[in-house]
């Protein structure tokens, strides 16, 4: 049985990360979880992401899942989404480098090449 102070912080965890997902955003990162990403790893990536964007209290991300992206050879996949720039695609990844790409593009405004496996012009977000 937990005490109503444990509910109480499972309720506060839960509603920040719902803000997450419905938030006002300027960037948008979306994580491939079809069978092959989950497969190998993307659960554990998306949840990376979840702990970097909160823990840096990055208001402004959303964090979001679709299915498969037809890149099952490099998934894990992700893609960062801002207004008015290209969409970046991040695949091979792992928790860490997730995180990584977090700090860098995200935070930073720097594109993190060495897991950048495609772009593509951004017309509509």
């Amino acid at each position: 049985m937990k005490t109503l102070e444990e509910l109480r912080k499972i309720r506060d965890k839960a509603k920040k990360e719902m803000q997450l997902r419905n938030s006002e955003y300027r960037i948008k990162v979306v994580v491939g979880m079809g069978t092959s990403g989950i497969a190998v790893g993307a659960r554990d990536v998306m949840k990376a992401i979840f702990d970097e964007v909160t823990k840096r209290k990055l208001d402004h991300v959303l964090v979001a899942q679709t299915g498969e992206k037809g890149l099952s050879s490099m998934e894990p996949v992700i893609d960062i989404i801002e207004k008015d720039k290209s969409i970046v695609t991040y695949g091979h990844l792992t928790p860490e480098n997730a995180r990584k790409i977090i700090v860098e593009h995200v935070v930073n405004g720097r594109i993190v090449s060495d897991f950048v496996v495609a772009t593509k012009t951004n017309l509509e977000v």
